[in-house]
């Protein structure tokens, strides 16, 4: 729990340190109450429909059922620099998983292609925004992980290029 305060602190602060004084003084009130009501939205949405599969807080890799949303962010920043193309690159793929397509094949190996699902296009687009904006949370497990796999050659170049 106190990981989803962290979070939305982050993206809170993040909100808040805009160096950009285009408006007057005043103008940006009713702008940045929209950021921050999108990165909620964003996060409870996130919380909602991916972190049912794409869990931050299993105890072992044996325990999970799809890849951490955080290995998702790594391995799809790797391949989309900015964040229209990581958007749309996620939105795409979330949107119609098809195994040819997988960037992470690794885990489409381990865990099976990810199902269809019944979602709304616009809420995974504000998904995959605030994925591509903030730091997300990682299994205690992950970091030793990712450093293993590296080390075998694994986790580098495995999907897509």
């Amino acid at each position: 729990m106190k990981y989803y305060i962290y979070l939305i602190i982050s993206v809170l602060l993040i909100l808040s340190c805009s160096s950009k004084k285009e408006k007057p003084i005043g103008a940006d009130k009713n702008q940045s109450k929209d950021l921050i009501s999108q990165s909620l939205e964003g996060y409870e949405l996130l919380k909602n429909q991916c972190y049912v599969c794409h869990s931050p807080v299993s105890s072992s890799h044996d325990e999970i059922i799809a890849p951490p949303m955080a290995a998702v962010k790594m391995r799809y920043s790797r391949s989309f620099k900015t964040k229209d193309e990581f958007v749309e690159a996620l939105v795409s793929w979330s949107m119609n998983p098809v195994k040819e397509k997988a960037l992470m094949r690794g885990a489409v190996d381990r865990f099976q292609q990810m199902p269809k699902q019944a979602f709304i296009e616009e809420d995974v687009r504000k998904i995959a925004v605030l994925i591509y904006e903030n730091e997300l949370e990682e299994p205690e497990w992950f970091a030793a992980h990712e450093k293993e796999m590296h080390a075998k050659g694994m986790g580098k170049q495995q999907g897509m290029p």
